[in-house]
């Protein structure tokens, strides 16, 4: 039968005139197959996308590294040497000997942080020409064991940015040569005061004794000679302005400081 007008559904009829459409044309029920090769270019530019979709869902995510885990107690220190700590400190210069006749060491600052301590650089050091000492005397030549406070800082040059109180002054001066023929000028350019026999909270050249003058005294962090201290640790002049810069008196420092073997006691 042929219908001299187009045909369309009563269905289709509502949806055309929903939309508003005025004009209309009767579709095949099925779609006309596509030219050659038109269906390949249709897929190959759809391709790609569909490449990247799948790619990005399967790309795996970037992981957060997990946070650095430091060690919960300060390396080679013993429980006698440990209990000497103070609860409060969060500053440990720790002061590691070679041995108990050397005058080589090494120091490391370790600071406090979320229950670990965290260690900074490995610096090369001297300490006391005869080496390491449980009791030291004036004029022994040994720098004392043990854990000890740092309060106070000077020097004859200008403070290098320290939160510890600095005492500059002219008074800082040496000359004369070392142990080893090295010459000392400049060693007191930068000094931390040490608090064995001293009075915390003076200036470094304060000459109080506690303990008498026979137990020695005026013993000092300060600038490296290249040899031999007489009891006194030292370090060169840029790790002693990074020492300075970085103690803080709100985290109570203190140094730590013998030979390996004494201080795993």
């Amino acid at each position: 039968m042929r219908f001299h007008r187009p045909y369309i559904s009563t269905t289709a009829a509502v949806v055309v005139s929903s939309l508003g459409v005025a004009a209309y044309q009767h579709a095949p029920e099925k779609p006309p197959a596509p030219a050659p090769g038109k269906a390949a270019v249709v897929q190959d530019a759809a391709g790609p996308a569909v490449q990247q979709q799948a790619a990005a869902t399967t790309q795996p995510r970037t992981s957060v590294p997990p946070p650095p885990q430091y060690p919960a107690r300060l390396p080679g220190l013993g429980p006698r040497t440990l209990a000497r700590i103070p609860a409060g400190a969060r500053q440990v210069v720790l002061v590691t000997g070679t041995g108990k006749k050397s005058a080589v060491s090494r120091v490391v600052l370790y600071q406090r942080v979320d229950g670990g301590w965290r260690p900074g650089e490995v610096w090369a050091a001297h300490n006391g020409y005869r080496g390491w000492t449980d009791e030291h005397y004036a004029g022994d030549l040994h720098s004392p064991i043990g854990v000890f406070g740092l309060t106070d800082a000077g020097g004859r040059l200008a403070d290098p940015g320290t939160k510890l109180p600095y005492h500059r002054s002219g008074a800082f001066s040496i000359s004369g040569a070392g142990f080893e023929g090295e010459p000392l000028a400049g060693a007191f350019d930068y000094v931390i005061a040490i608090d064995y026999n001293r009075q915390p909270g003076t200036s470094p050249m304060d000459g109080t004794q506690p303990m008498g003058a026979n137990r020695g005294g005026g013993i000092w962090i300060h600038v490296d000679h290249g040899g031999p201290t007489h009891a006194c640790v030292s370090l060169s002049k840029a790790h002693m302005r990074q020492l300075l810069r970085a103690l803080d008196p709100a985290d109570h420092p203190v140094v730590v400081m013998g030979d390996a073997a004494s201080l795993a006691r």
